[in-house]
């Protein structure tokens, strides 16, 4: 009964809605039904950034020694949509580990930025390995690899010059931007975002380039013109040597 006293329920447009409770207090309460023995537990996301919006949800990391196995769990509890990563002691160290080799270090970034609602004494240990992985970045991509994405970009550019199927262009648009923002990411020794996250991780790169990609998209999007995005395309290439499409081989002996 305790717990129901912190929901504010009140009628909109003759729909009865529950308002959510504080985030932090939500999270401890949900720790505290779910998670009572745990270890540790750090609240991540949007909330804890200031940035979160009416459809945010609550990323909570765990730690339990007494786990056997890692999983991920979406509930819905004290006014939030909750996402839960749940790990032991060694688990966390697996994901930190693929998270870097795609360049994308999801849990680390949860680990680094999230504020402690339940420590037993290891929390900033884990913190500082995710702190360090974060300052050293990805691994840098080899002259075969800047290669061979130069190669699929060119491929994709060519491919979105010369359609005239307006259906067709638009997702050839989606992998362009998905293949040039990593592109520039990786060469500049970034880590690298999808949906959201691309554009965060542009602007944490370089805001003035991060506008520049996004409003030559947005002018295709709106009215169809491609210029901007092919001459855009151009110049993150030029410094690799353009586009390459003439003797490109891969797997030949």
């Amino acid at each position: 009964m305790k717990i129901l006293r912190l929901f504010i329920i009140k009628k909109v447009m003759g729909v009865w809605k529950i308002n959510k409770i504080d985030p932090f207090k939500a999270a401890e309460l949900f720790i505290l039904r779910r998670y009572p023995n745990c270890h540790g537990a750090v609240l991540a996301g949007s909330v804890i950034r200031g940035e979160a919006t009416e459809t945010s949800d609550l990323d909570i990391v765990i730690f339990d020694k007494s786990l056997t196995k890692a999983y991920r769990e979406s509930v819905i509890e004290f006014g939030w949509n909750i996402e839960v990563f749940v790990h032991n002691l060694s688990t966390y160290k697996d994901f930190f580990k693929s998270d870097c080799e795609r360049a994308r270090p999801s849990l680390p970034k949860m680990v680094s930025e999230g504020i402690v609602i339940k420590d037993t004494g290891i929390i900033q240990s884990i913190k500082q390995e995710a702190n360090e992985l974060l300052e050293n970045g990805p691994e840098e991509w080899s002259a075969e690899t800047i290669k061979v994405k130069r190669y699929f970009i060119t491929d994709a550019l060519d491919d979105f010059i010369g359609c005239t199927d307006r259906a067709e262009e638009v997702f050839i648009a989606n992998t362009l931007a998905e293949l040039s923002s990593e592109f520039v990411l990786r060469t500049n020794g970034k880590w690298i975002g999808t949906s959201k996250w691309m554009v965060r991780s542009l602007k944490n790169y370089d805001e003035i380039f991060a506008g520049k990609f996004v409003e030559a998209f947005d002018i295709f999007y709106r009215n169809g013109d491609k210029n901007k995005i092919i001459m855009m395309i151009d110049d993150i290439l030029q410094p690799f040597g353009g586009r390459l499409f003439n003797g490109f081989s891969l797997g030949k002996d």
